[in-house]
């Protein structure tokens, strides 16, 4: 279930790039929370990684920097 929209306002003044990063199958952090984030933070680009769960970054390091890098780079 998706919360309501206006409960995220505060997000839409964050003004400088975010990268959100998250698995797919993590029950710590669920993937809807990403999505949210994604929505509602004007510069935000969003990338789940899939068939991983909580910590996925540390389970494939090297593409997490390559991603990392290509979201800096912009």
């Amino acid at each position: 279930m998706v919360p309501e929209t206006t409960r995220y306002g505060q997000l839409k003044k964050i003004k400088q790039p975010v990268l959100v990063v998250n698995g797919h199958d993590d029950i710590m952090v669920l993937s809807i929370n990403s999505f949210i984030l994604q929505q509602h933070i004007p510069n935000a680009t969003l990338i789940i990684y899939p068939d991983l769960s909580h910590g996925a970054i540390f389970r494939y390091p090297y593409l997490f920097v390559s991603h990392a890098r290509l979201f800096l780079d912009k």
